[in-house]
C-alpha cells in the first residue's frame, strides 16, 4: 500500500504568545468593560430620567444608551469568539483593530449632535467595514466585495450630506437636536429633499431592495465580521430614521412611501432567501427582509418598535452567523429531512397561536386597540408568529401531540419577552422628539396592508413555485456582481 494512511487531525490552533499576540485579549478586555460601564450609564439615566448633552458635539440621551449597550455587548461576543476564530492568522491583530475601532465610531455615531461630525462619522463607519469585508488580502473575490461595499457607502454618505446640508440652509440648525423646534418652519420642497437623502441613506446602509447587492456580496468577509455587519451595522438605517424622526414625520404622504419602501424590501427578501442554496446566503437575504419589516415599523410612526425589532433581530442573526458551522445538517443519505405535511389541525393550531399572539401583544403594549396604524403593527406580529408557529409544527422528529403543544408554549412567552422589550425601549426613548406618535390610518395603508398579507400567504403557501421565470428572477436578483462571484471551490475550500 502507498500513501497516507493515517486519519487527519485538527488539532489546538496556536495561540501567539509575543507582545503583538496579546493585542486581542487587552481589547476584548476593553470592549466587555465598555459593555459594563454602559450599563451603568443606561441605569443612571433612567433613574433620574435624564439626558446629558456634552457642549454641542454630544449628547447621550435615550437612544444613545440603548444603541450603547446593545453594540458593546453585540461587539464583545464578537470579540471572544474571533480570538479562536482568528487563531494562528497572520492578520489577526489587524483584525481585531478595525473590529475595536468599528465599535468605538458606531458609539460615537449614535451620540453624535453636530451635523458635519455625523456625517464624518457615518462615512467612516461605513470604510471600516468595507476593510472588514475585503480583509482577506490575497482574495481577488474579497477586494471586490469590498470595492462594491464601499462605493455604496459613499453613495449613502453622499444622500445623507445632502439632506444634512438642505437642512442647515433651511433652518440654520447645525445640530441634531436643533432640528426639532426649527423644522416646522421648512418649505414643503425643503422637507422632502431632506427626508428624501435621508431615506436613501438609511435603504443603502440597510441593504434594501434594490441597494441590497453590497450585502449579498459581503459573504467573503471573515464570520465574526459577517456578525458583526448584520448584527449592527445595517441597524444604521434604522437609528438614522429614529434620530431624524422630526424631520421624517413632518409630511405624512413620505411616511407611507417609508412603508412602501420597508414592505417590498421584506417581501423580495423573503423571496430571495426562498432561492437560496447556501447558509450564509439564505441569512443575508433574511437580512434584507428583516430590514425591510424595521423601516416599515418606522414608517408607521412605532420608532421604539423598530429598534426594538433591530436590536433583537441583532441577537438572532449574532447567533446564526457565530454558529453557521452547526447549520450543515450531519445526515445519513438515506435520512429523511422533509418537513411533516400541514394538514386542517395543524392550520388550526397555527392560526389560533398567531391570533393569540397578536391579541396578546395588544393586550400588553396596547398597540392594535385603537383605530390607527397600530392594528398594521400588530398584525406584523401575527404574521411573525403564524411563521414562528408553522416551522415549529413543521418538524417531522417531534411526535404531533409535542408539536401541537410546543407551538403555543414557545410562541406565546416569545411574545411576552417580545413586549416587555417594546417597553422598555419606548420608556427609555420617550425623550426623543416625534418618537411618540402613531401615523395617521389612511385607506392607501389598508391597500398596503391587503396586498403586503396576499403576498405573504402566496410566499408561505409556495404558490410562487410555479413560476420558472419568477426562479430565475430571484436568483439573478440575489447574485453579487461578477467580479466578487465565486465561480471555483478552489476559491473557497481550503481541502
Amino acid at each position: 500500500m502507498s500513501g497516507d494512511t493515517g486519519m487527519q487531525t485538527i488539532g489546538q490552533m496556536p495561540t501567539p504568545t509575543d507582545e503583538s499576540g496579546r493585542l486581542p485579549a487587552v481589547l476584548t478586555g476593553l470592549v466587555w468593560t465598555l459593555w459594563v460601564v454602559c450599563i451603568g450609564i443606561a441605569g443612571v439615566q433612567l433613574w433620574q430620567d435624564t439626558s446629558w448633552t456634552l457642549t454641542e458635539l454630544v449628547a447621550v440621551d435615550g437612544l444613545t444608551t440603548v444603541m450603547w449597550v446593545t453594540v458593546t455587548f453585540f461587539s464583545g461576543i464578537i470579540h471572544s469568539y474571533s480570538q479562536r476564530y482568528m487563531a494562528g492568522s497572520e492578520t489577526i491583530n489587524r483584525f481585531f483593530v478595525r473590529v475595536f475601532a468599528f465599535t468605538l465610531v458606531v458609539m460615537m455615531l449614535v451620540a453624535t449632535n453636530n451635523f458635519v461630525l455625523f456625517g464624518a462619522v457615518w462615512l467612516v463607519m461605513g470604510l471600516i467595514m468595507a476593510e472588514l469585508i475585503g480583509h482577506a488580502d490575497g482574495w481577488k473575490q474579497a477586494q471586490a466585495a469590498a470595492s462594491v461595499a464601499r462605493k455604496a457607502f459613499l453613495a449613502s454618505t453622499t444622500f445623507l450630506g445632502v439632506a444634512l446640508l438642505t437642512l442647515w440652509l433651511e433652518t440654520g440648525a447645525t445640530t441634531v437636536s436643533g432640528i426639532s423646534p426649527a423644522i416646522s418652519n421648512a418649505s414643503t420642497p425643503t422637507v422632502l429633499i431632506a427626508t428624501g437623502g435621508l431615506l436613501l441613506a438609511a435603504m443603502i446602509q440597510s441593504a434594501l431592495v434594490p441597494f441590497h447587492t453590497w450585502l449579498l456580496s459581503s459573504m467573503t468577509a471573515p464570520t465574526p465580521a459577517s456578525a458583526l455587519m448584520h448584527a449592527g451595522f445595517v441597524n444604521a438605517g434604522g437609528v438614522l430614521l429614529v434620530r431624524f424622526a422630526p424631520v421624517v414625520t413632518v409630511e405624512p404622504a413620505f411616511m407611507l412611501v417609508v412603508v412602501l419602501v420597508g414592505a417590498a424590501s421584506a417581501l423580495f427578501g423573503k423571496l430571495l432567501k426562498a432561492v437560496q442554496t447556501d447558509v450564509k446566503g439564505e441569512l443575508g437575504c433574511s437580512t434584507v427582509g428583516q430590514m425591510g419589516f424595521m423601516i416599515m415599523q418606522a414608517g408607521l410612526g412605532f420608532f421604539a418598535a423598530a429598534l426594538t425589532h433591530l436590536i433583537l433581530h441583532g441577537f438572532y442573526k449574532a447567533y446564526q452567523f457565530l454558529s453557521t458551522g452547526g447549520q450543515v445538517a450531519h445526515e445519513s443519505p438515506g435520512q429523511s429531512t422533509e418537513s411533516v405535511s400541514m394538514g386542517l389541525v395543524d392550520a388550526v393550531v397555527i392560526g389560533v397561536t398567531g391570533l393569540a399572539g397578536g391579541g396578546l401583544f395588544a393586550l400588553l403594549t396596547g398597540k392594535g386597540t385603537k383605530f390607527d396604524t397600530g392594528i398594521l403593527l400588530t398584525l406584523l406580529v401575527v404574521l411573525t408568529v403564524l411563521h414562528a408557529a408553522r416551522d415549529i409544527a413543521g418538524h417531522a422528529s417531534l411526535p404531533t401531540p409535542v408539536r401541537y403543544g410546543a407551538v403555543p408554549l414557545i410562541a406565546l412567552p416569545a411574545i411576552v419577552l417580545y413586549a416587555a422589550a417594546y417597553g422598555a425601549v419606548t420608556e427609555l426613548i420617550a425623550g426623543l422628539p416625534a418618537v411618540g406618535s402613531p401615523a395617521e390610518l389612511t385607506v392607501i395603508h389598508g391597500l398596503v396592508t391587503v396586498t403586503f398579507v396576499l403576498a405573504y400567504v402566496v410566499i408561505e403557501t409556495g404558490v410562487y413555485k410555479r413560476s420558472h421565470r419568477l426562479y430565475v428572477t430571484l436568483i439573478n436578483a440575489s447574485e453579487p456582481p461578477t467580479e466578487a462571484l465565486l465561480t471555483s471551490t478552489e476559491e473557497y475550500n481550503e481541502y
